[in-house]
């Protein structure tokens, strides 16, 4: 993940914590660390934990109508997605999630809103 790309994601996780009074939900999103530069040796013992390609950045595990949860990748404007992301996004819509790619943190939040308000 970029600088950029970080900055909107420390705005997003601000904005839920204030959101939490309305959306108590919001205190299980979090974050998914994957890819960042890393030395071989930490890169190679993080693939033997199990971290994969492509996983999006953020997980909401709140099931919301037809959804088990909501993933979402969280770009800049401008930003492209890998085939990697392309291809956990696509899974995991098979499997039932909402998965979407979102440019900026005020996107995310507008998608996270509307996914809670779901019925």
């Amino acid at each position: 993940m970029n600088h950029l790309e970080s900055d909107e994601q420390i705005s997003l996780f601000q904005w839920a914590k204030l959101a939490q009074g309305k959306y108590p939900e919001l205190k299980l999103l979090h974050s998914i660390p994957n890819g960042g530069k890393r030395n071989a040796r930490e890169a190679a013992r993080l693939k033997q934990e199990g971290e994969k390609a492509g996983v999006s950045d953020i997980f909401l595990p709140v099931a919301r109508g037809n959804h088990h949860g909501l993933y979402i990748e969280l770009k800049v404007r401008g930003g492209k997605l890998s085939d990697n992301q392309k291809w956990w996004i696509a899974e995991t819509t098979k499997q039932g999630y909402y998965s979407t790619v979102c440019f900026g943190w005020v996107e995310a939040k507008d998608v996270i809103e509307d996914y809670l308000r779901t019925g």
